[in-house]
């Protein structure tokens, strides 16, 4: 068989030999990190996740575990929080958290560093929902989300930066939504997950001279418990929007949760990214 030759002459596998030892001097085309393959991206970290107890908090505590860190898995119901824990490995332990509460939050970061001296990695998803029409919607129903999905984020990430400000580093990822842009039925949540990215922004500028980044997530349609109880129409509707064709899963946010969480991302700050296969295109 011939060898495919370019228009000098050239053999095109003397030209992926070329690329090849660039790949060892440019830095554009430097090899994967050893560590992106390898799960071992956050060795001997600690990390506070909250609402860890199921759903997308929970496969963000196993593969934040699976990476290699010891994650203190913080819920509203302490026994999803344990159950959880008890699986992980590297000391994973589990925790009461209200994140409504400041002085709570405050306690559970204290802790955190009366136990491990640190604290490397917070990703802040504790979240509810209670929708309604805006002129249905309830005072209560306001307040409520308002408290958990934003002020428990503030309240987290304040307790958090005191301790990494101090330390020169750490990473705080922040659990959005792609809801943040408006949705029916959803001016509570929206509004919270809008300020959630307004808060991650405001702080990456703040803490970046810690050598402290904040970054936001905005999962799509992730396929959860509180998903699942949505009614067949509405779900198979929700889907044909997305370009990639189905539900995200919990995974799909955890891996880049991950990445953030990790050294590879000491250059990334402030962002918003998207996890909905294309849903907000």
């Amino acid at each position: 068989m011939k060898a495919c030759v370019q228009p000098n002459g050239d053999p095109l596998r003397r030209r992926f030999r070329v690329l090849t030892r660039r790949c060892c001097v440019t830095p554009a085309f430097r090899p994967i990190p050893v560590a992106l393959l390898s799960g071992d991206l956050l060795t001997d970290k600690i990390a506070i996740v909250t609402g860890a107890g199921r759903g997308i908090g929970e496969g963000i505590a196993r593969k934040l575990s699976e990476e290699g860190a010891t994650v203190v898995c913080a819920d509203v119901n302490e026994a999803d929080a344990g159950n959880v824990a008890s699986s992980l490995a590297h000391g994973a332990i589990g925790a009461r958290l209200d994140v409504s509460n400041s002085g709570a939050c405050d306690a559970l970061v204290n802790d955190v560093q009366a136990r491990f001296n640190r604290l490397d990695v917070l990703v802040n998803n504790a979240g509810i929902n209670r929708d309604a029409m805006l002129h249905k919607m309830t005072d209560e129903q306001w307040q409520q989300v308002i408290a958990v999905d934003l002020s428990g984020v503030f309240f987290m990430t304040r307790a958090a930066s005191r301790l990494m400000r101090a330390a020169g580093r750490g990473r705080i990822v922040n659990i959005s939504s792609a809801s943040w842009m408006g949705n029916i039925g959803q001016a509570n949540y929206a509004a919270a997950k809008a300020g959630v990215v307004g808060l991650s922004r405001t702080a990456a500028k703040e803490l970046a001279r810690s050598q402290v980044t904040v970054n936001a997530i905005c999962p799509g349609f992730i396929d959860t418990q509180m998903t699942r109880g949505i009614p067949d129409t509405i779900r198979e509707q929700q889907v044909a929007k997305i370009p990639l064709g189905r539900m995200g899963q919990p995974a799909d946010v955890a891996a880049v949760v991950a990445f953030l969480a990790s050294d590879e991302a000491g250059y990334v700050t402030g962002e918003v990214i998207n996890v909905g296969g294309g849903y907000v295109l």
